[in-house]
């Protein structure tokens, strides 16, 4: 169905991001039980990527920052399918400008998934630039119960994201400026 970089959680990254979800949650409109949870593990999924090591993570001392240097990295737990999209929260988007955001899908079993298994694949779908974010359409999405989720997201199709094998080059062009 995708040929997205594909990263599996193991235990150690699972039982460490429950560690520090007490003291990453922040106080905002919350999707499911998992939602801290998902944002750790995202965060570490992208560092196991890009460095090689989960553990180079900026989980707990990036509160009210990018997630990396220049990056925001948006994360789902959702079953993998190619409708989903990249959302950015209209006020997230007018308060930070990382120079690009990452989408990552942890490919849960179900819609209302309250927990994330050991082994689970997260999927690096995409990125986009803050221009492309900023150009994107609004769209209030709603919630996984079916009401008004109270706040429109921008948003792009994660099938139209430019590819994760693009992005290295990308990144480093940016950091030349």
């Amino acid at each position: 169905m995708n040929n997205f970089p594909c990263i599996l959680l193991t235990k150690e990254m699972i039982e460490e991001a429950l560690l520090v979800v007490p003291k990453t949650t922040v106080n905002r409109t919350v999707a499911s039980a998992i939602d801290t949870l998902t944002g750790i593990l995202g965060e570490y999924v992208f560092a196991q990527w890009f460095y090689g090591d989960w553990k180079k993570n900026n989980v707990g001392i990036n509160k009210g920052k990018t997630d990396f240097s220049n990056v925001e990295i948006k994360t789902s737990a959702f079953p993998l399918n190619c409708n989903l999209h990249l959302l950015v929260r209209e006020d997230y988007a007018v308060k930070r400008k990382p120079a690009f955001y990452v989408q990552i899908i942890i490919d849960v079993p179900t819609i209302n998934a309250n927990t994330i298994a050991e082994g689970t694949r997260a999927y690096l779908c995409g990125f986009a630039t803050a221009k492309e974010v900023d150009e994107a359409p609004l769209k209030d999405f709603g919630s996984k119960w079916g009401n008004a989720g109270g706040y429109r997201c921008r948003f792009i199709p994660i099938k139209t994201l430019r590819a994760m094998n693009e992005f290295v080059a990308e990144y480093q062009r940016v950091r030349k400026f």
